[in-house]
């Protein structure tokens, strides 16, 4: 069994085109197992291919992001200054909209290094009216993509719990168990017990270490439903802010997330680990 598992990742995206297998080779070495989340064809495939290079330790999930599934634009604010640099300059970028094609993603899902179907879910922080309509859409074909190949979900969302829970609600006996997986959770205590309700565990990275907004939600849900995640390249923790993300900083939010918790971060590491097994079925 690996120290701590990444469970949100993305290590095939732009920012690692130059050492990825570095960044790699360094999570390995420190006994951290990751997850390669996709957002859309080229990036779930992606992920698929990075994990089929190693034996073990590195996994895949594939989906169809929320915010893909329309033209969108990101500017730097948002992404860290390497993937800024790396993907689009000083100016942000504008991301393709795709449809959900639930063929080439069923094809992509027979894969045994895929563990969930996502990231998935809802995202209304920057988007017109008519966009709702295509993410739901999206995320229902994927809750039941998720169902017929039997994996959990990986879901993201933003500003959207009440919906999110909504579509959950007619969805959610069709999942399998546990459901799967809510990645960087920023909803409510009420939103939290809903998820729990409905069988889904959640995942807190980098965040934790310089904001304190996440202390009293983790609390309520507790480390038996916690997973870690680094959504690197994205939001590094303290020491690194500022600076690219990558699965071996997960140690920062393991400590912290011990801290908050009251616990030893061996403890973190031993649950939230056996947390990720249970999840997405991997074994040691």
């Amino acid at each position: 069994m690996p120290r701590l598992i990444d469970v949100h990742t993305h290590v095939q995206f732009a920012a690692f085109n130059e050492d990825a297998k570095e960044v790699i080779d360094r999570a390995l070495a420190n006994d951290i197992w990751f997850i390669n989340v996709g957002t859309q064809k080229d990036t779930s495939k992606a992920a698929v291919e990075m994990a089929e290079k190693y034996e073990k330790g590195v996994y895949a999930t594939i989906g169809l992001h929320p915010i893909h599934t329309s033209k969108s634009y990101h500017d730097t604010k948002e992404l860290s200054p390497s993937f800024a640099k790396a993907t689009a300059g000083e100016e942000g970028f504008v991301s393709r909209g795709e449809e959900f094609d639930v063929n080439y993603y069923k094809e992509l899902g027979k894969n045994s290094k895929v563990v969930a179907i996502g990231e998935c879910g809802l995202d209304y922080y920057r988007l017109t009216e008519e966009t709702k309509e295509e993410q739901a859409k999206a995320f229902i074909a994927q809750i039941e993509l998720a169902a017929e190949l039997n994996k959990p979900l990986m879901l993201h969302c933003r500003n959207a719990f009440p919906n999110l829970i909504r579509i959950l609600n007619t969805k959610y006996n069709i999942l399998t168990t546990p459901a799967g997986v809510v990645h960087f959770f920023s909803g409510t205590k009420e939103d939290a017990r809903q998820l729990m309700e409905l069988g889904f565990y959640f995942s807190f990275g980098g965040v934790i270490t310089f904001a304190r907004d996440y202390d009293e939600v983790i609390k309520y849900i507790g480390l038996d439903r916690i997973l870690l995640e680094t959504d690197a390249p994205y939001v590094a923790p303290v020491p690194f802010r500022g600076k690219r993300n990558e699965p071996s900083f997960i140690i920062h939010t393991a400590a912290k997330l011990a801290e908050i918790l009251g616990k030893t971060t061996e403890e973190v590491g031993e649950t939230t680990t056996k947390n990720a097994f249970k999840v997405f079925n991997i074994s040691g």
